[in-house]
């Protein structure tokens, strides 16, 4: 095709669209009416097509055309809201500013999806005041107490007006979509987190306002079995707990597990801020309408009817604190006049399973039951054959102690009854008190659970029941050279047993070899010289006690540990 040819396909092709071009016009072009009507026919159009698209772009048949969206889609096409299209919740009734503002979020939507830069789980917020506007809701803080399909008792305007115990709900604080085929729907974990969440206690569920403050009184007849029960009228003439019939209807805690954060952050100073409970509800609540369970774990609130559940019969409910006294005697605290200290094997985190081992059938009225008891397997799979013997000894040696105290015990009651000075007689009904509560708690606690705490214990009720005795002038037994009391049973039970030599021949003792055996052959018991505290804690009381015997020696600063030659 020649070249004037082309040109002559060019000019019929502009010509049809207005614009008239050729020689005899000197090749300037010639715009025709023609070109002006077409041009406004397009920008009409175009504009057309434009409101168009966004009007479309507003309905739920868009929304659903990224396939992600189609769970939503058919959530929202089966609920309550099927009539009301997405944009009028999605987009809060405000200024037209920002409606461009959400306009522009949901195109900046539209390129993740074509970009495939989505995440395959959407999020989207519901502002208070879509759901508040005219026309919707405008009307629901002003009805009161409704009581809803389930039959709960419920007002909103307690719930959304102002601050309650911390926290500023939001409408989908409650109506939210947690779970696909739910949407904008009543959560109702979310009011059992807020009314239940740590107010169970044992056999104790005090919810926030009470069983009553949400649900009424069934005022129907229920029936178990021949028996017919009517909540009104039982209940107005017995005050009995919800709890006494209905139990384990709490399961689950709700609490916040730093993982449930990485699902949304990971920056280090936002995970560190997980114990600020007031920032957190503020801002993922308040601020952001993020659903409770985004970061609580579920807690459940069942209530099952008569007859159709197995109970749990949890004992403890009942026989609460069965064995509170050995957890804290292992602990090292609970005596009185004495300081704690705790077992080297609970600073060791050693658990009760450590030790009780051994499996015990038990007789009952009918057929068995098994308990685990402690027995010397636990102390040789620790530490070796060579504390074979060690617990059984232990205990005879914190039993025998105990008992002569309490012999003495009954002396000194007996002189205190006689007291005729009021002060005195007080200080000695104290030590008589404490002492009396200090033989029970090592007897009722077993002293084998904590020997060190046993024998700290033993030492300072000897002590004390002595020093009243001779304020009194009465007579009783020394007991500071048993064992247990000085401090001795360390090398007669365990030492020689697990290689230590006892007593050793010498230790240093001011840069010098101190005859260590002689003061023991001498008869000396170890508390004349020695404080106990811990487990291998072993220190010389002030030398003013070694002046006792040696008038020679010279005063130090402080007391200076034993060293074993």
């Amino acid at each position: 095709m020649s070249t004037d040819e082309k040109l002559s396909l060019w000019r019929r092709a502009l010509l049809l669209i207005g614009i008239e071009t050729g020689p005899r016009r000197g090749w300037r072009a010639h715009i025709r009416p023609r070109f002006f009507l077409l041009l406004l026919g397009i920008v009409a159009l175009g504009f057309v097509g434009l409101v168009g698209f966004a009007a479309y772009s507003t309905s739920p048949s868009f929304c659903k055309s990224c396939h992600i969206m189609q769970p939503y889609y058919d959530a929202w096409a089966t609920s309550k809201h099927s009539m009301v299209p997405c944009v009028d919740c999605h987009y809060p009734a405000s200024t037209p500013r920002t409606l461009l503002w959400k306009k522009f979020q949901a195109m900046s939507q539209v390129a993740k999806y074509v970009t495939r830069t989505y995440s395959s789980k959407p999020f989207a917020e519901v502002d208070d005041s879509s759901c508040l506007r005219k026309g919707c809701h405008s009307t629901r803080l002003l009805q009161g107490r409704v009581v809803s399909a389930k039959g709960v008792l419920f007002d909103h305007r307690p719930h959304l007006e102002g601050v309650r115990y911390g926290r500023q709900l939001r409408c989908v604080s409650c109506h939210s979509q947690i779970a696909i085929g739910r949407h904008i729907e009543v959560a109702w974990d979310t009011c059992y987190l807020c009314h239940l969440k740590d107010r169970t206690s044992g056999r104790k569920i005090e919810p926030l306002g009470g069983c009553q403050g949400c649900h009424l009184l069934p005022d129907r007849e229920i029936k178990v079995q021949n028996v017919t029960y009517n909540h009104k009228e039982f209940l107005a003439q017995h005050p009995v707990a919800c709890e006494s019939c209905h139990q384990d209807v709490v399961q689950g805690t709700g609490e916040v597990t730093q993982d449930r954060c990485f699902t949304c952050h990971n920056e280090p100073k936002k995970l560190e801020r997980i114990g600020d409970i007031q920032f957190l509800h503020q801002n993922h609540v308040t601020k952001h309408n993020t659903a409770c369970f985004h970061c609580h774990r579920e807690l459940r609130h069942v209530v099952t009817a008569a007859g159709t559940k197995k109970l749990n019969y949890d004992c403890t409910l009942c026989h609460t604190d069965m064995h509170d006294l050995q957890r804290e005697f292992y602990r090292g605290v609970g005596a009185k006049g004495v300081p704690p200290m705790p077992s080297p094997m609970y600073l060791s985190n050693v658990d009760c399973v450590g030790c009780h081992l051994e499996k015990k059938q038990t007789e009952v009225d009918v057929g068995e039951a098994t308990t685990y008891v402690g027995n010397e397997k636990g102390c040789v799979d620790c530490h070796g054959q060579a504390y074979l013997g060690i617990l059984p000894e232990t205990q005879k040696l914190v039993d025998e102690t105990a008992a002569k105290l309490e012999a003495k015990l009954e002396e000194l009651k007996k002189a205190t009854a006689t007291a005729t000075d009021p002060a005195l007689s007080r200080e000695a009904n104290d030590a008589v008190h404490d002492a009396t509560f200090n033989l029970r708690f090592i007897i009722k606690s077993r002293g084998v659970h904590n020997i060190y705490y046993a024998a700290q214990i033993l030492r300072a009720t000897d002590a004390s029941l002595t020093g009243v005795a001779e304020k009194l002038k009465a007579k009783v037994d020394d007991l500071s050279e048993l064992p247990v009391i000085s401090g001795a049973f360390c090398a007669t039970m365990c030492h020689g047993k697990v290689g230590v030599k006892v007593p050793a021949e010498t230790v240093k003792f001011r840069g010098k070899d101190m005859p260590h055996k002689q003061h023991i052959d001498d008869g000396q018991a170890c508390n004349v010289c020695h404080t106990f505290g811990v487990h291998k804690d072993v220190k010389l009381k002030p030398i003013a006690v070694c002046k006792q015997c040696h008038e020679d020696m010279q005063e130090d600063p402080e007391p200076e540990k034993v060293e074993d030659k």
